[in-house]
This record gives structure tokens, C-alpha cells and sequence, in this order.
């Protein structure tokens, strides 16, 4: 291996991409929030499933923040995290006025997140064939977690409940849905959620992964799983790695199966990231750590997963 191929090689393992702040903001909220959910309906049996993916008649998939799940009862959850102060316009639109001065129209939050938790129902009465039935009792919410927000008086036919951090902690506490659904619980354990890639520096990419590119053996692992796989690297960054041919090892893990490899120079994984028109290659001697989710099941799954997905 020439000099100069080394020397790109060392410096794509060097190279560093930071948090994007804003985004890593409403990360955190979304992490917080799912902590203390957890905490709080333990007592009274709620489950609860983060970045829920669902199938679109109308094309894509659509993500749904959090659904927790409890006896015959399902919350579905919208969290936004903003600062600043909003207003809800006479066609429900959101309107976010930030304290930089700045002002972003989010159009209708309440509605998109009420259209999804209809989508869901649908798909859960279409599983056990209880289509045209009301056999499932859901509440819509858009949980507002920032502390600092102002709020504005929210009309009363808009189609989701709205509240603040404590008020939806609260709504955990005091309600005791009863004994699991299990139809239910098989319901959301069918769907998957967004696939991440930490890069070098904290930059997480959302979005699906398609591909290893480690070669067969190891993209035909990939292929049969059947559910979570992680993926932990370690690179080596130092001037001595420079003279090394093996500076980037992965250890790859699904289930009780595991996986290690090196990965050669030029190697990369293929991606669809969220918001982004086109698949990607992503270099390995950028990435610190992959989680891939486990494939949805059968029914869970459009007939175009190629389209494009919303956030």
C-alpha cells in the first residue's frame, strides 16, 4: 500500500464530525422524556416503544416519537422541544416564534400525529382482521418538554391532547390501563425503528442501512438477521497506525452471534439518511459505532421501502 493512500486513510480516521446542536437537542428530550415515562408507568404497566416506524397507504413510512402501550389503551406521542413561544393558527398551524428572533411554521403537528395514530390503529384491527371494528381505545398526544415555552390557549377542537413534561408524566401516573394486550404488544413489536450511525466526533446519522460492504460472509450475516445488530469499531488514530495494515477492526453483534472484522481501506456502508433525497456510501474510517434494527414484520412492511420517509 502506497505512502499516499496510508496518509488518506489515516486522515479519514481523524477526521472528526460534530454534534449537530440542534438536532442532538431534541435527541436528548426525546431520551429524557422516554426515561421518565419508563419510571413513571412502571407501577401501572405501560410499555413503551421509541421511533416507531409504520407503512403508509399513501407512500413511505412515518415515524411516530414514542407509543406506550397498557391493557387495551395506547398513547401515541408527538414531543416537540421548543423554546421560545408558539401560536396555533384557526387552521392548526403550529408556529414556533424562537428566541433568536427567527420564526418556523411547523404546519399541522396535531394533525400529522393524529393521521399516524389512525394508521396505526388501522394496522393493528387490519392484523387481526377487525377492520371496520373500533376494538382499540387510543389517546393522541403532543407532549411539549421544553421548560423555558411559552404556551398559547390551544383550541378546543384540535386533534390532540396537549401537554407539558409534568402533565404527561402525570397522565402516566394516574392511569392504570390493566392487564397487557398481548395482540397489541405483538402489534408494536412488529414495527422497527430508525437505524443509527455515530460518526467520528458525535454526528449521529438516522436512516436505514442497506448494506455493510465488508464483503459476503459478513454482509450475508447481515442479511439473515433477524433482529438488532450493533456494530462497535476501534480505530486507530495514532502516527504509528499510519504503518499499520489492520487500523480499523469492527465487532459485529446479533443476538448470541458475533462477528469481527477488519475492514480494509476504502471500505464503506450504504445508507438512505433521513431527509436525504439519495442513498450514500458512508466511509468506514469515519464511523464509531452502528445500530441497525431488526427488519420489520411481514405486515409492517410497504411495498416500496425505498420511498421516501418522513421524520
Amino acid at each position: 500500500m502506497s505512502f499516499s493512500i496510508r496518509w488518506k486513510w489515516w486522515r479519514a480516521r481523524r477526521k472528526s464530525f460534530p454534534h449537530d446542536e440542534i438536532h442532538r437537542a431534541g435527541d436528548l428530550a426525546e431520551t429524557r422524556l422516554a426515561k421518565l415515562s419508563r419510571a413513571a408507568g412502571k407501577a401501572n404497566g405501560w410499555k413503551i416503544y421509541e421511533s416507531v416506524r409504520i407503512p403508509d397507504p399513501d407512500g413511505g413510512r412515518r415515524e411516530i416519537d414514542m407509543v406506550l402501550i397498557g391493557g387495551d389503551m395506547m398513547l401515541v406521542v408527538e414531543q416537540k422541544h421548543w423554546a421560545g413561544s408558539f401560536v396555533i393558527t384557526k387552521d392548526h398551524h403550529f408556529v414556533q416564534h424562537r428566541n433568536n428572533g427567527s420564526e418556523h411554521n411547523h404546519d399541522g403537528v396535531a394533525d400529522r400525529i393524529a393521521r399516524k395514530a389512525d394508521l396505526l390503529a388501522a394496522l393493528h384491527n387490519k392484523r387481526l382482521g377487525l377492520e371496520g371494528k373500533d376494538k382499540l381505545s387510543y389517546r393522541v398526544v403532543v407532549a411539549m418538554t421544553h421548560q423555558r415555552l411559552e404556551w398559547p390557549k390551544v383550541p378546543k377542537d384540535l386533534k390532540a391532547e396537549m401537554v407539558n413534561e409534568a402533565g404527561f408524566i402525570e397522565l402516566l401516573e394516574k392511569n392504570n390501563p390493566g392487564p397487557p394486550n398481548e395482540d397489541l404488544t405483538e402489534t408494536l413489536e412488529g414495527f422497527n425503528t430508525w437505524d443509527e450511525v455515530h460518526l467520528n466526533g458525535g454526528l449521529l446519522l438516522k436512516g436505514d442501512v442497506y448494506g455493510l460492504g465488508l464483503g459476503k460472509e459478513a454482509d450475508g450475516w447481515f442479511s439473515e438477521r433477524d433482529s438488532d445488530v450493533d456494530a462497535a469499531l476501534t480505530q486507530r488514530r495514532s502516527m504509528t497506525s499510519l504503518f499499520s495494515n489492520n487500523p480499523t477492526r469492527v465487532h459485529l453483534s446479533r443476538g448470541s452471534k458475533n462477528i469481527e472484522a477488519n475492514v480494509p481501506y476504502g471500505l464503506s456502508i450504504d445508507m438512505h439518511v433521513v431527509g436525504e433525497k439519495h442513498r450514500r456510501a458512508v466511509d468506514w474510517a469515519n464511523i464509531e459505532r452502528i445500530f441497525v434494527s431488526k427488519p420489520p414484520a411481514k405486515w409492517a412492511v410497504h411495498n416500496n421501502p425505498f420511498e421516501e420517509q418522513d421524520s
